[in-house]
């Protein structure tokens, strides 16, 4: 092979650890999930077309993408020991990336979201810059503890969605419902993550909840915490007299009680990693919600 076919695969290998490590799939969910949060929840939905083209609605959202893509880094850059057990096909930082590079990629893509955010508007600028923080201690040192570290990502998934609240007020009650919805969901797919990632956490001195609790305790606390979830969902529901939404949140129910059935069957590491993909399939079956919402 010569040093140009050499060299054509290190680039090709560049680019894909690069998408794999910013997690380039997530990042366009992110982005579509708050482009619907705004054309169908905050509306007016017959405007999609000015929402679309809205400056100020494309900041916001390539803001939260840049801090999202850096907290992936990050994680990714304070992880590489406990990846290697846990996921060593997918480690990208020190095989694709240099060290230095990634905390490089990292500082750029925080300095862009929050300075996109001041743009907008001040109040958009302090919570990304929040969020940024809390990203930052979440991966260096909050991941490895139990509850907070899931507690953390899941607040940050319910905020992408209030940020546009905050510069378009209009519906604000609906949307955080699905902010709601989508803090639940993450937060049960990030300790169905822990259960699958208990031996390399354990190895490394991690203190989530499976290594805390065993997997038993810890599988009858999500029981409880689904059944919670539902429980405020519905109530929500209620409290604004919307029977449609009601009637899309029973809908939701099926694969909800799906997920916690196989839960109670889940035992291996493959296991607990279809059930990270069912949390995700639930989560895009409630953003679809949002289009009859």
């Amino acid at each position: 092979m010569n040093v140009s076919a050499r060299s054509k695969i290190k680039i090709r290998e560049y680019l894909w650890g690069s998408f794999r490590l910013v997690r380039i799939t997530n990042l366009i969910i992110v982005t579509l999930t708050q482009y619907f949060t705004r054309i169908l929840l905050i509306g007016p939905a017959e405007n999609w077309r000015q929402i679309v083209a809205d400056k100020d609605m494309f900041i916001i959202s390539l803001s939260t993408v840049c801090i999202a893509a850096a907290g992936y880094i990050i994680n990714d850059y304070f992880d590489i020991k406990i990846d290697i057990v846990n996921k060593p096909e997918r480690v990208v930082v020190g095989r694709y990336l240099k060290r230095r590079w990634a905390m490089g990629a990292h500082q750029v893509l925080n300095v862009l979201g929050a300075a996109l955010g001041l743009l907008v508007s001040p109040k958009i600028f302090l919570i990304n810059v929040f969020s940024i923080t809390l990203l930052w201690f979440y991966s260096e040192r909050f991941k490895r503890l139990p509850f907070i570290g899931n507690f953390i990502v899941s607040l940050l998934t319910g905020l992408s969605l209030l940020i546009l609240t905050v510069h378009y007020p209009n519906n604000r009650q609906l949307v955080l419902i699905y902010a709601i919805f989508s803090f639940f969901i993450s937060f049960i797919r990030e300790v169905v993550k822990d259960m699958e990632d208990i031996r390399g956490d354990m190895a490394h001195g991690c203190r989530t909840l499976p290594i805390l609790w065993g997997i038993p305790k810890t599988r009858n606390f999500l029981y409880i915490f689904i059944g919670g979830f539902v429980l405020i969902l519905f109530s929500m529901a209620s409290v604004l007299n919307n029977t449609l939404l009601m009637g899309l949140f029973l809908i939701l129910l099926l694969p909800i009680i799906f997920l916690t059935q196989k839960l109670s069957k889940a035992d291996t590491i493959r296991d607990f990693k279809a059930l990270s993909t069912y949390c995700k399939i639930i989560m895009l079956l409630g953003l679809l919600t949002m289009i009859a919402a």
